[in-house]
């Protein structure tokens, strides 16, 4: 899979943008502060509706503007067509060949990224927040199913909490409302955790190996997704639910006084181990950013396993946070196979091949040559 063209209208510092890129290595060189990651941004907005970068969507519109739209002409097995991603007050609206999409989630996984960002190396050694992000959108690429089913988990959890809230330290509450809410959360629940049950297994299959070719065969890498109730993958969903129930009668008295719902697939987390020892806790840096790099490329052969396409790579400003070592690996991996786009203030400390054949975009103040 490749997007051939990009235009933007009205997007952060673009008033206009007309952009065509070639199938393998695209490179945007420039200092901080000129438009680089904006470009980055918006082919990933492009194809998940929502940016890396921020939650609120109105800082995708260009400055005293109402609109702002991203165009692309994507290619795949099958042959091109056009994407349109518009982003006002209003919201979002997304067209796939023309076609208006009724709901986002339809949008979502007709084109497929991995991006890589300084910041993913939070997904290692920042909260659990971001991590659980991290598997709800690699799934969503893959499972349009799963974002329906995420909606509906969240839009449940919102009403469980303003019952608990709007009951916080009172002596009773509606119990059969808040039963009929229970019963409809933990359904929902289950689905999720078992989604994202299967999904680590497969992306642990593709990370072990990516990550002992990287780190010479000197280290094991395994992911573990973590229910914060303690559940197991081999469970039937009936069993998860009652397990399930178990807990969340148990801290009912908690929620009730707290006035929010303590147990579910909200406060669950993902643990990496490196030869049996927490890398967030124990790992070095290097250790740190070789698992970050196994996950982003075991992203890429796990894509590419559940849709038969090889998704986009955007890298932004990562190749300087890697040593020379993972760097060559990382480009070694997607030369010739993957379409790329890299942004960097300079390509002087970048000594491969791959880089000296990619085609060069120079950015500076919101121009693009």
């Amino acid at each position: 899979m490749i997007i051939e063209r990009l235009q933007l209208t009205n997007y952060r510092n673009y008033e206009s943008l007309k952009l065509e890129f070639s199938p393998k290595i695209n490179v945007f060189i420039g200092d901080n502060a000129q438009g680089k990651t904006n470009v980055m941004e918006s082919i990933y907005v492009l194809a998940m509706a929502k940016s890396h970068r921020t939650s609120n969507d109105k800082e995708l519109i260009r400055w005293e503007t109402d609109y702002g739209k991203i165009e692309g002409d994507v290619k795949n097995r099958y042959g091109s067509f056009p994407m349109e991603l518009s982003v006002s007050k209003k919201g979002k609206k997304g067209r796939v060949n023309h076609l208006e999409q009724p709901k986002l989630s339809n949008y979502i996984g007709q084109m497929n990224v991995v991006m890589f960002a300084p910041e993913d190396l939070n997904v290692v050694k920042g909260s659990p927040q971001v991590r659980r992000r991290f598997i709800d959108m690699e799934i969503g690429q893959i499972s349009p199913v799963y974002l329906h089913d995420l909606l509906t988990f969240q839009k449940l959890l919102k009403q469980r909490n303003h019952l608990l809230k709007v009951n916080q330290g009172k002596a009773t509450i509606n119990e059969m409302l808040f039963e009929i809410y229970t019963e409809q959360y933990i359904h929902s629940a289950v689905q999720i955790i078992r989604k994202r049950f299967e999904f680590v297994e497969l992306l642990q299959e593709w990370a072990e190996k990516i990550h002992s070719g990287i780190s010479r065969g000197l280290e094991n890498l395994t992911i573990k997704y973590r229910p914060v109730t303690g559940m197991d993958s081999n469970w039937s969903p009936d069993e998860m639910a009652t397990y399930l129930k178990k807990k969340l009668s148990e801290v009912k008295q908690r929620e009730l006084e707290r006035g929010v719902t303590l147990v579910g697939p909200h406060r669950d987390d993902l643990q990496f181990f490196v030869n049996d020892y927490d890398v967030q806790t124990y790992g070095s840096q290097g250790q740190q950013r070789t698992t970050a790099l196994s996950l982003k490329l075991a992203e890429i052969e796990l894509i590419k396993q559940e849709t038969r396409e090889t998704p986009i790579l955007l890298l932004d400003d990562v190749l300087s946070e890697l040593d020379d070592y993972r760097q060559s690996h990382l480009l070694n991996t997607i030369q010739g196979e993957v379409q790329t786009f890299v942004t960097t203030t300079s390509v002087d400390g970048i000594h491969h091949e791959t880089i000296q054949h990619a085609k060069m975009f120079h950015v500076k103040q919101g121009t693009v040559e």
